[in-house]
């Protein structure tokens, strides 16, 4: 589908007009256009961005297909620009991206995507009410765009943020009570989605922050405070994405020594244990011997055995009260 916007002077004065009108308005320096390419055919594509807009071919096929990285390159007379809009799913706990295309030049702006995009929505609605706030100027339309693109992830961005809260509070508690049967499963389904939010975040940063230093001269200087802005939210962003990124590490580290530790009280058991029969075994075993070796051969055998016993005893008795007197238990 095909949305086409034209302005004059920020008055939306023609709206879903026919490629032959877009290529006459185009040449007009007083008009403005937006158009909008949402689940377009291929036919579509290649009727309006080689048709009517003349692309470089690598810009379209950089448009058409999958890009998993942001990037924006400067053409003759326009600006490529691939940035991902995110959607945060609660119920499997993943953070989803779409990508927005955007051609930006002096008096045109368009944008392609395959899916439908909240962000792309809210715009054509805040234009169709007043035009004249959002469309004086494709670098101003492109503004726009991704200020409500970084609203809806922020909107997206704040619940997940909560979801993280709660899991890690849940997560300091079951280390608390000591059943840590699947924390290390929590934390590192958890350190997945940090992950993906700083991966999602770091390129597009670094995008808006070339557009940012006036790199490109279709954006106009009076404009680069407002990408400044959007800039400096998405290092907010980021910032927190590395706060819980490190948070995440620390508990990793404390559920660790943890275990550690448990596995060090398991092994103190188990060598007192050893330490204690060690006597036993060699007892039992020297008087197992088919001999007469006791203090006295002509005791009788429950004296023998009382004697036997009452080693095994007092042996291991006193091991254990030398352990306890230097604090080894």
């Amino acid at each position: 589908m095909i949305r086409s916007f034209v302005f004059s002077q920020g008055k939306l004065v023609g709206q879903d007009l026919g490629l032959d009108f877009l290529k006459v308005v185009l040449v007009d320096e007083d008009a403005q256009i937006w158009v909008d390419l949402d689940q377009a055919t291929p036919e579509e594509n290649k009727a309006l961005l080689e048709g009517v807009f003349n692309f470089h071919p690598l810009a379209i096929e950089d448009c058409v297909s999958p890009s998993e990285q942001p990037k924006v390159d400067e053409y003759d007379g326009y600006v490529f620009m691939v940035i991902h809009a995110v959607d945060y799913s609660h119920q499997e706990h993943q953070f989803q991206t779409t990508e927005l295309n955007l051609f930006i030049g002096k008096n045109f702006l368009v944008t392609y995507h395959d899916k439908p995009l909240r962000s792309v929505q809210a715009t054509i609605e805040r234009v169709l009410r007043n035009s004249a706030a959002v469309a004086r100027a494709p670098d101003r339309l492109t503004y726009t765009l991704l200020d409500s693109l970084l609203d809806f992830l922020l909107d997206n961005y704040d619940p997940a943020l909560d979801d993280l809260s709660a899991e890690f509070s849940e997560l300091d508690k079951v280390m608390l009570t000591g059943d840590t049967g699947n924390v290390l499963e929590q934390i590192m389904a958890l350190k997945n989605e940090v992950r993906r939010v700083r991966i999602i975040i770091a390129p597009q940063r670094d995008v808006i922050a070339r557009i940012a230093r006036g790199e490109f001269k279709i954006i106009r200087a009076h404009l680069l405070p407002y990408y400044r802005d959007l800039l400096d939210r998405l290092n907010r962003i980021h910032d927190l994405a590395e706060t819980y990124r490190e948070s995440l590490t620390e508990t990793l580290q404390v559920h660790l020594n943890l275990q550690q530790m448990q596995i060090n009280r398991v092994i103190k058991v188990l060598t007192v244990l050893a330490t204690l029969s060690l006597p036993l075994v060699v007892l039992t075993s020297f008087y197992g011997m088919n001999v007469h070796h006791f203090p006295d051969p002509d005791w009788s055998w429950p004296k023998a055995y009382a004697w036997v016993l009452g080693l095994n005893a007092l042996i291991p008795g006193g091991i254990y009260t030398v352990l306890k007197r230097n604090d080894w238990l």
